[in-house]
């Protein structure tokens, strides 16, 4: 716990940098997929499903790899991944042949759903309870500020040398967060409250509907980021009108908008958690809707994509919250599922956006596409909270 409360703990720093290396690797195409596709002879939504690969990685081994881990300690289990991640990127990087780099993006994947799920529960160890909201929004800070240094950073290294020099640079900084984690971040002490749980008793969490009802709203919700995110490249240059320089730029403006609207999200959370998962996509919505208007004019798309940034990221937090709130009972694998529910959202995000993209449509498109299932999860968040309310309600009157 911490002793200054308003202090966040060196630790939970540290699990921010390891979500920043993380954070990067995962977006750093966004980046640079129009030179990807360019290298490759493939096209744009060829392109993008090296995000789709990456994000079915994470869907599929995530919860079947925190299963195998829980019973393990929680440090070694963080330099572990981070061991594996560092595999994956250098294979990447040197990789020039498509379907090898499917698979090293699908190695990377592995790693990232364990880490942020373990690394959440952890972080929320550290603070006080009151606090726990802004320590996995401390957490994931990491993984916005991965958007406005680490996307930006390789899309300049790779439009400048290759597309494959990020990557390298990727899994550097995956060598320095493993380090500072066995530095810093102690062993778990067990208690009969974080002692190993069988598999069957992990499973078991999932019987809890509001559980599942947490993950349906991750995913529905979140769909209209990496829909309009994975392809912000060749929206900038083929709507906007802006070119490929000027796209590092425009990244570490939308990126300061998921860092401000990461800390809006953490604390709107533990202020009033019920209402924070309504408002936020609520307004990605209303943005993306007025970004398919105003894409044509380059000042506008600018303004209008700094906007999404603050609304989209601050979904975090708030997702992140209600499952842990429902999934106590196997917090690292319920954790770990909702960073699967994030990137079955990721991986339609990026079939969709390659799907309208290619289409006679093109990429003025992409906008109206992704509000279409976040919608949806808007009409679900509000059923759902809106059934969680009226219990409560009755056991007060009574």
């Amino acid at each position: 716990m911490m002793t200054q409360k308003h202090k966040m703990p060196l630790a939970v720093w540290v699990l921010t940098l390891s979500a920043f290396a993380i954070g990067t690797a995962e977006f750093v195409i966004a980046g640079i997929l129009t030179q990807v596709a360019e290298t490759l002879h493939i096209s744009d939504g060829q392109a993008g499903n090296l995000i789709t690969a990456y994000a079915v990685a994470i869907v599929i081994g995530g919860p079947i790899l925190t299963l195998w881990l829980a019973r393990y300690d929680k440090k070694r289990v963080l330099i572990g991944l981070m061991g594996l991640f560092i595999v994956g990127n250098l294979i990447t990087a040197f990789s020039s042949d498509y379907t090898v780099l499917l698979i090293s993006r699908v190695v990377s994947g592995l790693t990232q759903g364990p880490f942020y799920g373990i690394g959440a529960v952890v972080a929320t160890q550290l603070v006080a309870k009151e606090y726990e909201g802004q320590a996995v929004g401390q957490m994931f800070a990491g993984l916005t500020l991965a958007n406005v240094l680490g996307v930006p950073a390789g899309a300049y290294i790779g439009n400048t040398f290759s597309w494959n020099v990020p990557f390298i640079v990727v899994a550097g900084l995956g060598a320095l967060a493993a380090l500072a984690i066995m530095m810093i971040i102690k062993p778990q002490v067990q208690d009969q409250h974080s002692a190993p749980r069988s598999v069957k008793s992990q499973l078991g969490a999932f019987k809890d509907k509001n559980l599942l009802a947490s993950l349906a709203i991750t995913t529905l919700g979140w769909v209209g980021f990496m829909t309009f995110y994975g392809y912000i490249a060749p929206m900038a240059e083929q709507v906007a009108g802006f070119d490929r320089a000027s796209l590092t730029w425009i990244l570490v403006l939308v990126g300061v908008g998921l860092v401000v609207g990461n800390a809006m999200g953490g604390k709107s959370a533990d202020a009033n958690l019920s209402r924070a998962l309504m408002l936020w996509p609520a307004a990605m919505i209303i943005v993306l809707v007025i970004l398919g208007f105003v894409a044509s004019n380059p000042w506008a798309f600018v303004i209008a994509a700094f906007v999404f940034g603050i609304v989209s990221f601050a979904n975090v937090p708030p997702m992140q919250m209600r499952v842990m709130k429902y999934g106590s009972k196997a917090p690292e694998l319920a954790a770990t599922a909702n960073i699967s529910a994030f990137n079955i959202a990721n991986a339609l995000g990026g079939v969709i956006g390659g799907v309208v993209i290619d289409s006679h449509y093109g990429a003025a498109a992409i906008p109206f596409a992704a509000v279409i299932i976040p919608i949806i999860g808007l009409l679900f968040i509000v059923s759902q909270e809106r059934k969680n309310v009226v219990p409560a309600a009755n056991q007060v009157a009574l």
